[in-house]
C-alpha cells in the first residue's frame, strides 16, 4: 500500500503545483468607486472570466484610482505594467480623434443612438488600439451628459468665466468655446475639486454627480442638456493577450460580450433613478432653456465639423454610416 500511495501522492503533488503555475493573475486599475456602476461591471467581468478558465486567469479589480490615476491607466496598460484596464475613450481623443467620438456634441444622444454610433465606429476603433499594442474586449456607456452649475444658467452667455472641470478634449474646448475655465480634474478628485472651489460647473453623467455627492459641494442644479454619452473601454496589453491560449482568449471575449449586454441593461435602468437621487438631494434637475438649447447646439456643430477635419476621409465614412442607418 505505501508503495502504491508514493506516486500517487507524488503524482496528486506535481498535479497541483502545474496547477498553480499555469495560474496567472491581471491587476485591474479602474478611475470610479467600488459602488460605479462600470466598477461593478468590471467586477461581474472579472467573476466571469475566473469561473469559465476554471481559476487559471484572475482578474483583480482596482477601484477609485488606487492603482493607477484614470489618465494613468491606458498609458500602463500599453507599456505593460498592468495587462487589463478601463479607460473612458474620450479622454485621448488627442491621441485619435477615433476615441473621441461619441463625445461630439448631440450627435447621439440616447442609449440606442449611442450603441449604433459605437457600432459603426468599433472597426476603426479597434485598429487603432491594435496600433498602440491594446485589444478591446468591451465598452459599456455612462447615461447622458448634462451641466452641473453652482448657479442658474439660462444662456451660454451665462457660462462665461465659470471654473469648468475638463476630462477631455470635447469638454475643453466646449469651454473655450463658451469662454469658461478648464480645469483638468479626475473623478475620484471631484468632490474636493468642487468642495474647495477649483471648479464651479462640471458636464458629465447623472452617475458621476451621485458617486460624487455634489449637493454637498453646493451645486444647485443639473440641466439635461444630454450633450453625449460617454463610453468607457476595457481593453488588454496585446502582448500579454498573445501569451494566452485560445480558450483563455475565447474566455475573455465571451465575458466581455456578457458584462456589454448586462452592463447596457443596467445603466438604462440606473439613469432614471440617478436623476431622482440628484433631485431628492436638493440638485434642480430641469431642461435647458430654449436660449441655453440653441447656444449649446451651435457649439455642437463647430465641434461636429472640427472633429471631421481632424478625423479624416476615415471619420467622414463612420459618421455618415451612422447617419444612414
Amino acid at each position: 500500500m505505501r508503495m502504491i500511495m508514493t506516486p500517487l501522492m507524488v503524482s496528486l503533488a506535481l498535479s497541483a503545483w502545474a496547477s498553480q503555475a499555469q495560474a496567472e493573475k491581471w491587476d485591474m486599475p479602474l478611475a470610479y468607486p467600488a459602488n460605479n456602476f462600470h466598477s461593478e461591471n468590471a467586477a461581474d467581468f472579472a467573476v466571469c472570466v475566473k469561473d469559465k478558465t476554471g481559476g487559471a486567469l484572475e482578474i483583480v479589480t482596482h477601484p477609485n484610482g488606487s492603482l493607477f490615476a484614470g489618465n494613468d491607466i491606458k498609458r500602463a496598460v500599453q507599456t505593460g505594467q498592468v495587462s487589463i484596464g478601463e479607460r473612458v475613450t474620450s479622454a485621448h481623443e488627442n491621441e485619435n480623434p477615433i476615441y473621441g467620438i461619441e463625445a461630439i456634441p448631440f450627435l447621439a444622444t440616447s442609449f440606442e443612438a449611442s450603441d449604433r454610433l459605437w457600432k459603426t465606429a468599433l472597426p476603426e476603433m479597434k485598429k487603432v488600439m491594435d496600433s498602440q499594442n491594446l485589444v478591446y474586449v468591451y465598452s459599456v456607456p455612462w447615461p447622458a451628459s448634462g451641466f452641473y452649475t453652482k448657479k442658474e444658467i439660462n444662456t451660454v452667455d451665462d457660462l462665461k468665466g465659470i471654473k469648468f472641470r475638463a476630462y477631455n478634449a470635447a469638454t475643453a474646448r466646449i469651454a473655450e468655446l463658451a469662454g469658461m475655465i478648464p480645469m483638468q480634474i479626475e473623478a475620484a478628485e471631484l468632490s474636493q475639486a468642487l468642495a474647495t472651489g477649483v471648479v464651479d460647473s462640471i458636464m458629465t453623467s447623472s452617475t458621476t454627480g451621485v458617486d460624487s455627492k455634489v449637493w454637498e459641494q453646493d451645486v444647485k442644479y443639473f440641466y439635461n442638456v444630454q450633450a453625449w454619452l460617454p463610453r468607457n473601454a476595457v481593453f488588454v496589453n496585446k502582448r500579454a493577450w498573445n501569451k494566452l491560449d485560445d480558450a483563455t482568449r475565447a474566455a475573455i471575449t465571451e465575458c466581455g460580450d456578457k458584462t456589454y449586454e448586462e452592463g447596457l441593461a443596467k445603466v438604462m435602468a440606473l439613469s432614471e433613478q440617478y436623476m431622482k437621487t440628484l433631485n431628492e438631494n436638493g440638485v434642480a434637475v430641469t431642461e435647458p432653456s430654449p436660449e441655453l438649447e440653441a447656444g449649446l447646439a451651435k457649439l455642437g456643430e463647430v465641434m461636429t465639423a472640427e472633429w471631421l477635419k481632424k478625423a479624416g476621409d476615415n471619420g467622414k465614412v463612420i459618421i455618415e454610416a451612422y447617419q444612414a442607418q
